[in-house]
Order: C-alpha cells, then structure tokens, then sequence
C-alpha cells in the first residue's frame, strides 16, 4: 500500500521494440508517460487480487521481485500494466491506472487511433495508457529498475522527492472489482485532468472540502 501513492509522479518510459516508435520511421522511438493514478492489489490476502488463489503460470510475475512488470490481458480485450511489489513469493502489485502523456505523442495517437480527439484521453486507463505506450505481454516479467529495459520507471529530473507527503493526492475505493470494493486502495494527484474517471475524482474532492468547512 506504501508504492501505489509513491509511484505517483514518477515516469513509465516505454522503447519501440522496432526502433522506429511507430508505423513511420520519422516518429520518436520512445514513448513517456507520467503516472496519475494508481490502484493497490495486496497478495494472497487481497479477494480482489490475482495472487488471492496463489501462484499460476498467468500470474507468475506478480511473484517477482519488487520493481518487475506484471501484464496481463483484461477480459480478453486489453492489456494493463502492474508494478510488483513487496519480495519475492508476496504477489503484491500495483496497477498503473491513468498516464499524464510527457513525450511520444504522436506515437500514442497513432496507435490509439482517430476516436482519441484530446491528449488526457490518450493514457486516462489501464487498456489506453497500455495501447499508447505499446505495452503488450512480452514486456511481462521485465525489470522496470533496470535502466536498459525497454520498459523502465524513472524520476521526472525536476523533481527531488516522490512521497504521498510532498505530492496532492487524493484515495478512493478501487474500481472494475466485486470483491474488497470498500477498501481505499486507489490513489490518483488531485485535480490531474489525464485520470481514468476526472468527475468521480472531483466529487471526492468537493466532499472533502464540504467536510472540512463543517468543522468546528
């Protein structure tokens, strides 16, 4: 639970696996997305979890070290990315929710297609930001730490401490589930227009405030 609101901020650096980035040659090869949200999956303890009925040859990865790449496909449509976390045999992971796009732009629209009219639609979900950043499942397992891999966490340059502390972040329940839906396992930066659901982030908000003006 301590990585989901820390991976806030932080980059997803993705490779074209061609070296070409895209369909065309002229387009950059590397796509960035910066992470805005975030959704917490707790082992074997976690009913809501792919490790809740422990190791399977779907969720191996989720097994790894802390810090591997965990894909899997979501009702046979698309792909969505999670972090590992937590040691080896934990099957702890966090998924990666929404991306704030940062470079490759032309790359994610392209592969996103022409329904994607505006840029905070481009990565403003687990199958979308996987889609436009070209995740697929042969990056399953990868090392994210690693700085030669092509899929790879890194710290923006300007910025000197990722915490939940220093950054606004905002929690709520987690969503797409039937099981431990109470538990507020979702984190997303406050008021980012690039996260998945922007108007049930900003009625948290407007109730949050509500709240604190009916303190005494």
């Amino acid at each position: 639970l301590e990585v989901a609101p820390r991976l806030l901020g932080m980059l997803l650096v993705v490779d074209a696996p061609d070296g070409k980035g895209s369909l065309t040659s002229t387009m950059a090869t590397t796509t960035v997305g910066r992470i805005v949200e975030t959704e917490a999956y707790n082992g074997e303890s976690d009913p809501a979890s792919h490790a809740f009925g422990g190791e399977t040859p779907r969720n191996r990865s989720m097994f790894l070290e802390g810090g591997h790449l965990y894909v899997y496909r979501s009702y046979g449509v698309h792909w969505c990315a999670n972090v590992v976390c937590q040691g080896p045999g934990q099957g702890a992971a966090v998924l990666v929710r929404a991306i704030e796009p940062v470079s490759g732009l032309e790359v994610m629209k392209e592969r996103r297609g022409p329904a994607v009219r505006k840029d905070r639609d481009l990565g403003s979900g687990p199958g979308k930001l996987c889609a436009a950043l070209g995740i697929e499942v042969r990056h399953d397992g990868i090392d994210l730490l690693d700085e030669a891999s092509a899929v790879r966490l890194m710290v923006p340059a300007d910025v000197t401490s990722l915490n939940d502390e220093a950054l606004d972040v905002v929690s709520g329940p987690r969503v797409g589930i039937s099981k431990a839906v109470e538990r507020p396992w979702r984190f997303a930066l406050r008021g980012n227009p690039h996260v998945s659901t922007p108007r049930s982030w900003e009625k948290k908000r407007r109730a949050s405030n509500s709240r604190e003006k009916d303190k005494p």
